[in-house]
């Protein structure tokens, strides 16, 4: 019979918090064979990333994976031997009493960072007032955390494919609004070979409206100023954004799923984290910056180019130069990709871990 776990996952915004929950939910699924019922409290912002979701139902299967939907009303009576709490999003009160019972295993799922405390906190058990010990689970880049989220066939899979010539510097663009979208564009257009962006339909679009002059753009719309074009792409599953970051040779990313997926993909990136108080954000840029390019001869004008985009500005002559040694970056990436994925991956160190408890 096989192993039971709940996963609960709370949107809070945008799509990141699903995005890993459903990576994670299918892999324990498929490589580790569990049987996993996924909780989730908004079914309209998750059918996004789990497109085959039926808002009219609040029980479903889809891929294999449970979806339970998860509100005030909800009544649980029976919890399962594992209990993943993603990004300590809390657990309903009825919930945990099910748990007691149980005497289940929890682990709650951080959020990922490179900052060097985390391999300290990763593991550590807090005890409950119900008898349970809830435990934090820190994946992390070091093998003192709890890995990176990355499937068994990630690297094997990884196919190099054009959407245009070879000429075409092809870029893709996932960001959050506040990034500096118009000095992008305005130092991409004025390059000196072509250059095509691809954007995935997000909250940016009209901050793109507004650099080409236009009330609005939609999905499959293209625009072109002097030597750039921008194609506007449906918001992508899954495996097709894989396969877009895959082929670009540049990808711009944001949160912790994209960003995770740009590493696996080998091609250079620009990451932008999610904006936090006191610009707490940016010492988690760069704690990440410290430990992917720590050997890099060019860490410097790497770390520029991230620091400037995460700080709202991007200066020509800095997107120029990051540029003109794309290929270096490219050679660099790539190895940093395999020399990671050569770890346990982050579903492997969970179930271990999960086992242990």
């Amino acid at each position: 019979m096989k192993k039971r776990w709940d996963i609960f996952c709370k949107i809070v915004d945008n799509f990141g918090d699903i995005g890993v929950c459903w990576r994670l939910a299918r892999q324990l699924q498929a490589e580790h064979g569990l049987q996993i019922r996924l909780w989730i409290d908004d079914l309209e912002v998750a059918k996004a990333i789990i497109a085959d979701l039926d808002l009219s139902k609040k029980s479903q299967i889809c891929d294999e994976i449970s979806i339970e939907k998860w509100d005030e009303t909800t009544d649980f009576n029976q919890a399962t031997e594992v209990v993943i709490e993603a990004f300590a999003c809390g657990l309903p009160v009825s919930y945990l009493s099910a748990m007691a019972r149980q005497k289940s295993k929890w682990a709650n799922l951080e959020y990922l960072s490179a900052e060097s405390w985390v391999d300290d906190f990763h593991g550590k058990p807090s005890p409950q007032a119900n008898n349970l010990t809830r435990h934090f689970y820190f994946p992390g880049f070091t093998e003192l955390t709890g890995g990176l989220i990355r499937e068994q066939n990630t690297l094997e899979s990884r196919q190099q494919l054009d959407r245009n010539d070879e000429n075409v510097l092809k870029i893709s663009l996932f960001c959050y609004p506040n990034a500096p979208i118009n000095d992008l564009f305005n130092a991409l257009q004025g390059n000196n070979h072509a250059v095509c962006v691809y954007v995935p339909a997000t909250s940016i679009l009209p901050k793109i409206a507004e650099f080409f002059g236009k009330d609005s753009v939609k999905v499959s719309d293209k625009l072109t100023q002097n030597n750039l074009t921008v194609e506007i792409l449906p918001f992508l599953s899954q495996p097709d954004y894989d396969q877009l970051l895959q082929q670009c040779d540049l990808n711009f990313v944001r949160g912790e799923d994209s960003w995770l997926r740009a590493i696996w993909a080998g091609k250079p990136f620009i990451w932008q984290p999610y904006v936090q108080e006191e610009d707490a954000h940016m010492q988690k840029l760069d704690a990440f910056l410290n430990v992917l390019y720590a050997n890099y001869d060019k860490k410097d004008l790497l770390c520029e180019a991230h620091r400037y985009w995460s700080a709202g500005q991007l200066p020509k002559d800095v997107l120029n130069d990051y540029l003109e040694d794309l290929k270096d970056i490219q050679t660099y990436a790539h190895l940093q990709s395999v020399q990671l994925a050569s770890r346990a991956d982050l579903a492997t160190k969970l179930v271990i871990f999960c086992n242990k408890i």
